[in-house]
């Protein structure tokens, strides 16, 4: 059988944790901060985990 391919677009977008988990950044973060509140702007600058949800797609998409 032969080896699995990474999904480019998914490799730029997800980075794995110390512990295997997958970290992801905010979306709604390239424009339009007029609007935004400087705190819903602070929030939007972290990084989050994956949701339990997604996690298994996303996971089969960067077989590492």
């Amino acid at each position: 059988m032969p080896k699995m391919k990474t999904h480019k677009g998914s490799q730029k977008r997800f980075k794995r944790t110390g512990s295997g988990k997958l970290k992801r950044s905010h979306a709604y973060t390239s424009h339009m901060f007029a609007h935004k509140s400087q705190k819903q702007k602070r929030k939007l600058r972290k990084t989050t985990l994956v949701s339990a949800g997604d996690y298994k797609r996303i996971k089969a998409m960067i077989p590492k």
